[in-house]
Parts: C-alpha cells; sequence; structure tokens
C-alpha cells in the first residue's frame, strides 16, 4: 500500500481535458463557501449564496478563457 501511495505521490496523476474543467468546480465550491460564510449574517443564507457564487465564479472563468482563446487565435 505505501509502495503504492508513493508512486502515485512521486509520478503524479495525469489531469488532460474535461478534467482539468471538472477539477475547477470543487476548488471554487470551496472559495465560495468560506467566502460567503464570512459575509452572511445568517448561517440559513449560506449554501444558497454559496452556489451562486461558485456559478458565477466559473461561468466567469470560462468566459474570460474564451475571450482570451479567440483574442490568441484573432492574433495569431
Amino acid at each position: 500500500m505505501n509502495a503504492l501511495l508513493a508512486g502515485i505521490l512521486e509520478s503524479g496523476i495525469p489531469v488532460t481535458g474535461m478534467q482539468r474543467f471538472a477539477l475547477m468546480i470543487p476548488l471554487c465550491l470551496a472559495v465560495a463557501i468560506v467566502y460567503k460564510t464570512t459575509r452572511c449574517e445568517k448561517l440559513r443564507d449560506v449554501p444558497m449564496a454559496s452556489l451562486v457564487l461558485c456559478v458565477t465564479i466559473v461561468l466567469g472563468m470560462y468566459t474570460v478563457g474564451i475571450g482570451l482563446y479567440v483574442l490568441f487565435r484573432l492574433m495569431v
């Protein structure tokens, strides 16, 4: 078991294609939960506010990424 874990940590796990986009969602959700926990006055408002902020962050990042890709294609 330790050899398997050491092998994974030494070589890493390849993350390509859509996996990169999928891994962005939990990261944005974690950031949104922490941010909204510090900002919301009522604890029951945190889940919905966090979900809305997470969707906003993800859509904003995708929009910026697509915009930069289009700009890159126009310049090249």
